[in-house]
């Protein structure tokens, strides 16, 4: 029985073709879902430099469970355009955290909550983009809670 060798040239041809195809397909994620996916959304002057802060404090002793005031002010109602930068500034001798009691992505700036914890004299910011209610609270001190109002601004 004689066998009868089989053409290199196919099998080259094969991988020739699979290597054009993954490049096609890198290329094609690399140039356009990539950037699309990542491009965030045109979002006007007047929102994203607003000429107000709102600032909040969490208070001396916000640690305890006793005391009822911890973030100060507890509800906050900002305007999209007006006071839309909201500020945490940690005034107490324990760290804490602004924790976001369900998820929140502003499509804009990304996800809402301080990402660790907020030492004693230092702040968290967070530009508002959209509408939007979130509550929120400490994680080590579950006491501590608040909310954020977001409304688009009323000419």
């Amino acid at each position: 029985m004689s066998s009868k060798p089989t053409s290199s040239h196919a099998y080259g041809i094969g991988v020739i073709a699979v290597i054009v195809g993954i490049s096609i397909g890198i290329g094609y994620y690399q140039l356009y879902y990539l950037p699309e996916s990542l491009a965030k959304p045109k979002v006007s002057e007047e929102i994203l430099n607003p000429p107000d802060k709102m600032q909040l404090a969490m208070i001396k002793g916000s640690d305890s469970q006793e005391q009822k005031d911890n973030f100060v002010p507890k509800l906050v109602n900002i305007q999209l355009g007006v006071d839309n930068k909201a500020i945490w500034v940690n005034d107490d001798i324990t760290a804490h955290t602004v924790t976001p009691d369900k998820a929140y992505e502003d499509s804009y700036s990304g996800e809402f909550g301080s990402t660790g914890v907020v030492k004693p004299g230092e702040s968290y910011e967070f530009l508002f983009t959209e509408a939007a209610e979130i509550s929120y609270h400490c994680s080590p001190h579950p006491w501590m809670t608040g909310k954020v109002v977001v409304t688009k601004q009323r000419f």
